[in-house]
């Protein structure tokens, strides 16, 4: 993840935001892969986990090794500390002979997500900085290396671990990979120098270098895609690394192919490039302004940073909530990023936050599993999510101000009830009393129910029936 990276893939995903339908979405032929993303779209609220040998030092990820990120720059290797670039790269790369997680505890990671409501997960296989979390055979920058002392542990393949834990609690499994790799000598020369993110010299110019870097993507990838279980999206980073950019074309088509058929079904995302293999869309760190009728993801921290940051000012329950309502309103999925900490664990805030957005789910999880986007999406502070198949909709009303509850009237513009529908209050007991307007419907909400809400932060109204095609 990086900042202006994010600033080039907002601008792209406002161009197709306001399309219906995005790359091939519209004409998937594979029964499989259809069927997974389909499967994948109910699911509405994944984990991202951003965790490296980085996390040691709590700074931003791979991206204080790029020289043209000057504010990351200042920010993770200020001139007082690390006046030379050289010496930074190499104390950077030897954090690897320190890292040593020896509470990494998948288990925990994984019952605190489920209870949180969460169904799918992703884990960052590999970095822009090149350094491997799972076996690879390509290189020995990587957490099973000698160098490494926690290659030693029972755990040391920690992608492996990661995904067979999930698996167990019956999540969907995700691996992230980034295309560049900055730790390469085939894509990052050491004979020339780095002045940004791509390759450091013409591909095209020297075929047979980048040749190896392609074959050394390639296997790495097929080493994800043999050596750990079921893998249900190959979730690519680094999309400047195209054909269309400096001549960086690794394969798509080859690589999608082995993953397709060592994966069958499974769910590609190359970040940034549209077609065959981006399957759905990945804004970052930002909630669309209009509903997406294509597949897509929001892929947003909880705290301030991807990566690991000690003291870290994590955002709020109430603010955790309403993100994700807002994103499945316009027909999207919540990827949400905790970053672990060197010692293999979450921060006790980010365990206080999951427990909390569990609590609401517990509640109103129907409003928000196996829904769609219905019109008109939202409406002031009030979201809309349809039950698939059905002309049930659901009206989630985000509390406007802290401890401010819900008033005894709620007006909805833009959908009414069916004649023989029946409203309530989940989580409260009896019916809501109700009529159509001209503009839409209007809701009471009784006292009795207003001084014993169910849940805090927003409230689902649930009609048993709209008045919808």
């Amino acid at each position: 993840m990086k900042p202006k990276f994010i600033f080039i893939i907002f601008l792209i995903f406002q161009i197709f935001s306001k399309m219906e339908s995005f790359g091939n979405f519209s004409s998937i032929e594979d029964p499989l892969l259809a069927e997974k993303l389909e499967k994948w779209q109910d699911l509405k609220f994944g984990l991202f986990m951003h965790w490296g040998a980085y996390s040691q030092w709590g700074i931003v990820e791979s991206w204080s090794l790029c020289n043209e990120d000057r504010e990351w720059i200042k920010a993770n290797r200020p001139e007082s500390l690390h006046p030379d670039y050289c010496q930074y790269k190499k104390d950077y790369e030897d954090l690897q002979k320190t890292f040593n997680p020896v509470g990494f505890s998948p288990g925990k990671w994984a019952k605190a997500a489920k209870e949180a409501g969460m169904k799918y997960v992703i884990f960052t296989t590999k970095h822009h900085d090149g350094f491997c979390m799972f076996d690879t055979k390509q290189t020995d920058y990587k957490i099973t290396s000698e160098k490494c002392p926690f290659h030693v542990n029972p755990k040391a393949n920690v992608t492996k671990v990661i995904f067979d834990t999930f698996r167990e609690e019956g999540f969907m499994t995700g691996a992230y990979f980034s295309k560049p790799d900055w730790h390469s000598e085939y894509f990052w020369w050491p004979y020339r120098a780095t002045p940004d993110r791509n390759a450091n010299y013409d591909p095209e110019e020297y075929p047979g270098k980048w040749q190896k870097f392609k074959n050394f993507t390639y296997n790495q990838i097929e080493e994800l895609m043999i050596g750990y279980g079921n893998v249900d999206i190959l979730w690519l980073d680094g999309g400047w690394v195209n054909p269309s950019r400096n001549n960086q074309d690794i394969d798509m088509p080859g690589i999608a192919e082995m993953a397709r058929k060592n994966q069958p079904g499974i769910i590609i995302v190359d970040r940034g490039q549209k077609g065959p293999y981006t399957n759905y869309l990945t804004p970052e760190q930002h909630v669309p302004e209009d509903a997406i009728l294509s597949p897509w993801e929001s892929c947003i921290t909880m705290g301030s940073s991807w990566s690991f940051k000690p003291d870290d000012d994590y955002k709020s329950v109430r603010e955790l909530i309403h993100m994700l309502v807002d994103i499945v309103a316009k027909g999207g999925n919540l990827l949400l990023n905790i970053g672990p900490g060197p010692d293999g664990d979450f921060d006790q805030v980010a365990y206080k936050r999951l427990k909390n957005i569990g609590l609401w789910m517990e509640i109103n999880d129907e409003a928000i599993y196996k829904t769609k986007p219905v019109q008109p999406y939202k409406y002031e502070n009030i979201c809309l999510t349809r039950k698939k198949d059905t002309k049930m909709v659901y009206a989630v009303y985000l509390e406007k101000e802290a401890n401010a509850g819900i008033p005894s009237k709620i007006g909805i513009k833009g959908i009414k009830a069916a004649k023989s529908a029946k409203l309530s209050l989940l989580g409260a007991r009896g019916s809501l009393k109700w009529k159509n307007t001209d503009s839409g419907i209007e809701i009471y909400i009784p006292d009795k129910i207003r001084n014993n809400l169910p849940c805090d932060h927003a409230w689902t109204i649930k009609i048993s029936e709209a008045d919808i095609p």
